[in-house]
């Protein structure tokens, strides 16, 4: 369970590059969500990702997970409650280690890892059966550089492992917007599978608004550092994209495409 109250982050304060990015934002996620994230380019999506992960610390407000407080815990800290894709797939994986130590790595998250990465005959075997799952045929390949496989193959590890060690909260940061269409159609099912068969509790920050429709329980549109759109799971099943753009033009007072919405 995620219980944001009250955020705000600004940045450079006092300086004529100030922003704010976020604006008494409050939200709560139940065990079991799936949000999915909207808004325009500068509306405060990634960087509320950012201080959910504790990359950025906010200026005011609570951020709290399964009921513990997590504002003072530094990133590191915060890992072993939280799983994350980011948009670029080369960032969520060490591209001169195998398949296997990546995933070792994984289950380690936010616990000691030591200096060794051996591994045994179990978890070989579990990683395969993990990778199985995937149906890219990488669990014939743990001995391979992560380096060497396709965008689309690394983010689909990367989701594997973001979601290894089942985390309180997954969060995924434009994940499928670096691929090409068919690879983002598949790392979005594998995206639906992974989180309904671990029952996690996911926000999602999407440009593609049919994926912000088709995937999830909950939705919610942000401009400037605010949410200015919720719609609940019931409201959530008759939403169109015109109607998403028609509230956005609510807000924004003037009449917009989706290319408009999502650059």
């Amino acid at each position: 369970m995620l219980d944001i109250d009250a955020i705000s982050k600004t940045f450079f304060p006092g300086s004529v590059n100030e922003r704010k990015a976020l604006i008494d934002l409050s939200l709560r996620l139940e065990e079991g969500d799936f949000v999915t994230v909207i808004g325009s380019n500068g509306a405060g999506k990634s960087t509320l990702l950012n201080a959910i992960s504790g990359r950025y610390r906010v200026d005011a407000g609570t951020i709290s997970i399964d009921g513990k407080k997590v504002n003072r815990l530094k990133e590191h800290r915060r890992a072993r409650y939280l799983g994350r894709v980011f948009q670029d797939p080369m960032a969520g994986t060490a591209p001169n280690l195998t398949i296997e130590q990546n995933l070792a790595l994984a289950a380690r998250r936010g616990r000691f890892r030591g200096l060794g990465l051996a591994l045994g005959a179990k978890q070989r075997e579990r990683f395969r059966e993990e990778l199985s799952t995937l149906e890219l045929g990488l669990e014939n390949r743990l001995s391979a550089k992560v380096g060497l496989l396709s965008g689309g193959q690394r983010q689909a590890l990367s989701l594997l492992m973001a979601g290894f060690t089942h985390p309180s909260i997954l969060l995924l940061d434009e994940h499928t917007a670096a691929l090409d269409p068919q690879r983002a159609a598949l790392v979005a099912t594998l995206t639906e599978r992974i989180v309904s068969q671990g029952k996690l509790t996911t926000l999602m920050v999407t440009h593609n608004m049919e994926q912000a429709l088709k995937l999830g329980n909950r939705l919610i549109m942000m401009h400037e550092g605010r949410i200015v759109f919720e719609a609940s799971e019931t409201e959530k099943a008759s939403l169109t994209v015109p109607r998403l753009l028609e509230e956005f033009t609510k807000i924004k007072g003037a009449a917009l495409d989706d290319r408009a919405l999502l650059t």
